[in-house]
């Protein structure tokens, strides 16, 4: 039969050690001293025999203690950052954020703005591929989303483009082939793999898949080593040091993939969307980011609709 311990019985014991007594650590738990006195007898009842072994000035815990102790300890501070991270403080509001992967270089600047806007604000923040997280979007999973994609919002999300990203080719495959053209790719479905494939295509380059994989770290590793040629945010070799592509006949790259700031439709704070889309645009101005005449009505509609 599993016996468990609460965490209030555990939470008094790392009291009245760390505090020295048994009316100090009722005072920072804000409850009575008869109370903590019983959780302490309550975790004696556990361990069949006495937590300390002398209280009052000469307060020492038993053998047993000491080990309990310890077991309170860490399981009082895994708790304390469950809850933390789960449940946020009175008068916080917590929102969950993707970003893509390409466009992850944005965080410490967008972080930063949000946190000095939206101080209130607590961000659960995760990075993949465009795709997955419009999916999470448009299942609650996600508040907003940085999207790098040219489909429309899912059901169930609005979103306003800040621009439209330039793309280029990078690598210098190693194999020594001239026919056959190899590529290092994100697994479908992926809209960036499928326009890169269609360039080629139309332009009459053969190519075949060398290298296919989820993670951008392992795409950019797969063109660093020589394995394929990719096709990624222009710039690619500023940001990860990649080598932009060299190749005879190579076609241009894809046109500009919109960049769209997304939302879930309704529950999120208009205060929060307006900081947050110019905390987006600030923190693109590193990327090679076509703005002129985006998504400016789609901005106004986003914000008035989530004010």
């Amino acid at each position: 039969m599993r016996r468990d311990v609460q965490i209030n019985r555990l939470r008094a014991l790392v009291a009245v050690v760390d505090h020295g007594g048994f009316r100090r650590a009722a005072e920072a738990l804000h409850i009575t001293q008869p109370a903590v006195s019983q959780q302490i007898r309550q975790l004696g009842s556990f361990i069949r025999g006495p937590v300390f072994a002398s209280t009052g000035r000469q307060m020492r815990l038993s053998p047993q203690g000491e080990e309990l102790l310890g077991y309170a300890r860490r399981m009082v501070a895994l708790n304390d950052e469950m809850v933390g991270r789960f449940v946020p403080e009175a008068g916080q509001v917590l929102l969950s954020v993707g970003v893509a992967s390409q466009l992850a270089e944005v965080l410490p600047e967008f972080l930063r703005l949000v946190n000095r806007g939206l101080p209130q604000v607590q961000l659960r923040v995760r990075t993949g591929a465009s795709e997955a997280l419009a999916q999470q979007l448009s299942t609650g999973q996600l508040d907003a989303a940085l999207l790098l994609q040219a489909k429309a919002p899912e059901a169930g999300t609005e979103g306003v483009e800040l621009g439209r990203m330039r793309m280029a080719w990078f690598g210098r495959p190693a194999t020594g082939e001239r026919k056959t053209l190899p590529l290092a790719l994100f697994p479908a479905p992926c809209t960036l793999r499928e326009l890169a494939c269609a360039v080629l295509d139309d332009a009459g380059v053969a190519w075949r898949i060398a290298y296919e994989g989820p993670e951008l770290i392992g795409l950019r590793s797969a063109a660093k080593a020589g394995l394929g040629m990719t096709c990624l945010v222009a710039n690619g070799d500023e940001l990860w040091g990649l080598s932009p592509a060299m190749r005879p006949g190579l076609p241009p790259p894809p046109a500009p993939l919109p960049v769209t700031f997304a939302l879930a439709s309704g529950g999120v704070p208009g205060e929060f969307t307006r900081v947050a889309e110019k905390a987006f645009r600030q923190a693109l101005q590193g990327y090679p980011l076509d703005t002129a005449g985006s998504g400016l009505p789609e901005a106004a509609a986003l914000s008035a609709s989530a004010a």
